[in-house]
């Protein structure tokens, strides 16, 4: 059994699409976790529906949710609602674990981000369970600041990422490609072990485009000194 946890540089790099990527790239049976679901009221569509709809994954589990549009700390306050617990949520992945070949738990914002007034991260929990990482990151200007700060605080751990690009644009600009060889030599293994392009929510084939866009250790068939040759990295 495995646990990984897919965390990003911040909001808004495609941490649900990479979710739903591996999601349906996984053999085994797989089991998604979203800690905690900002910014949507109850009864509305989440990542985990989005995740759902993109992968066909429906063993899917919510932790917490709350209405404002906050990270999880401030949410659960402005709320007023119980912040999530940082052992009861160990204990309900451990739960998963039983019956699951593969678990992978989404994040909110990056890895720093607090889910309580004590200040716990998903970087705790991840080291709690024993989890891998994934980090996805954008490829544009700025990143390889956003991404070396994450690579550094895993690196506290002795922990080095698996780094996914979540949106690639159909035409790459000089910072995109240039950040490539960055981005790779602070990876596990000093390689990409994906790059999602850009669109991917809208494709009625994602299953088979997510094989094409992670590495064989993901289930998918990425190559990536292919894809920088062709990148003209």
């Amino acid at each position: 059994m495995t646990v990984l946890v897919v965390t990003g540089t911040g909001t808004g790099v495609g941490k649900t699409v990479v979710t739903a990527a591996l999601a349906a790239c996984a053999s085994g049976s797989v089991a998604v976790v979203k800690l905690a679901q900002t910014g949507v009221e109850a009864g509305q569509p989440g990542d985990l529906a989005e995740i759902t709809r993109l992968s066909g994954c429906t063993d899917v589990h919510e932790f917490a949710r709350y209405p404002d549009p906050l990270s999880p700390h401030h949410a659960a306050a402005v709320s007023g609602r119980p912040a999530l617990d940082q052992g009861e949520a160990v204990l309900r992945i451990a739960d998963l674990e039983i019956d699951h070949d593969l678990i992978l738990v989404e994040g909110s914002g990056g890895l720093a981000v607090p889910y309580a007034e004590d200040r716990w991260t998903i970087y705790d929990l991840g080291l709690d369970v024993g989890a891998g990482f994934v980090l996805v990151t954008s490829a544009g200007l700025g990143t390889i600041n956003h991404t070396a700060l994450t690579v550094r605080a895993l690196a506290e751990s002795s922990t080095v990422p698996a780094v996914v690009i979540g949106c690639w644009p159909p035409q790459p600009g000089l910072a995109e490609r240039c950040n490539l060889l960055d981005l790779a030599r602070m990876a596990s293994g000093s390689e990409l072990a994906g790059v999602l392009p850009q669109g991917m929510p809208g494709m009625t084939d994602f299953p088979q485009r997510a094989r094409t866009a992670l590495a064989p250790r993901f289930g998918g068939t990425f190559d990536w000194p292919r894809f920088r040759a062709a990148a003209g990295s």
